[in-house]
Formats: structure tokens, sequence, C-alpha cells
């Protein structure tokens, strides 16, 4: 089974919620998680790693203030990454016209860095009547043969 490195950017706490969710699912999978709830890419592991991003928007756009570093510093890096598999969700209002703009940013920095996006971004919109933890549970499941 994978490795994965589960990062959080969230300003409220809901996309800790559901990246706890996750990483339940993952464990339940077989598979090894790390949760950041305060990342820094140079504590993240990056070798032959799955990466699952779960970051709320904020703002205009913006990243949650918890993740801007680790985004400035895999911006800078010049780290060969091309070894990282990942996943996001992006939780937002789709009421807003920046709805989930800051996975959608970070899934565009990871793919310009080489790494492989397993499968198409996952986003969750909290202006419907919807339980986060168990969608983004369920699509982990439903993808479970890629992880």
């Amino acid at each position: 089974m994978s490795s994965f490195q589960i990062i959080v950017g969230s300003m409220l706490g809901g996309s800790e919620y559901v990246a706890e969710a996750c990483e339940e699912t993952l464990i339940a999978l077989g598979h090894q998680v790390d949760v950041h709830l305060q990342p820094t890419f140079a504590q993240i592991s990056n070798e032959n790693q799955t990466w699952l991003i779960c970051t709320s928007t904020h703002g205009a756009g913006d990243y949650p203030d918890n993740i801007q570093t680790f985004i400035t510093d895999l911006e800078k890096s010049d780290q060969d990454l091309s070894s990282i598999n990942f996943l996001t969700i992006g939780i937002g209002d789709s009421s807003y016209d920046t709805f989930c703009y800051a996975a959608k940013k970070i899934n565009n920095i990871l793919i310009s860095k080489g790494c492989t996006e397993i499968t198409a971004l996952l986003t969750l919109d909290m202006s419907e009547d919807i339980d986060p933890e168990e969608r983004a549970q369920h699509w982990l499941n439903e993808n479970k043969d890629l992880l």
C-alpha cells in the first residue's frame, strides 16, 4: 500500500474534519498516513509519496493562512517532485466566483512541478446540503484502485 501525506489548508476547521475522515478511510484501506495541520514543505516527505491536499479557499480566492508558507516554499522549490502522486479536495461555497480556487491553484502548481494527479479534483460545495466528510470518504473508496 501507499504512504499518504495529508496536507491541510483550513481557516475555520472544516477542511480539518474532512482530512481526518480521509485519514480514517485511507488507514482502513491499508495505507500509512501522516496528517499535516500546520504544513511546512521541508517537513513533508516527498519521496515516492501520495499527497492528499485538502483545502478551503479564503477571501478572494486566497489560501488559508496555515498553508501559505507551504505553498510559497513549494512554488520556490527546485526539487524533483516527479515521484509524487496527488489528489486534491477543495471545500467551498459555489455562490462565490472563487469557488474552490485555492484547491484549483495548488492542483496546477503540483502538475507544473511534475507531480502526477491520480484523479480529478473533488470539489465539495458547502452551499448544498451535504456531509463533506462522508462525500470525501466515498470519493476515496470509489478511487481505491488508483491509490
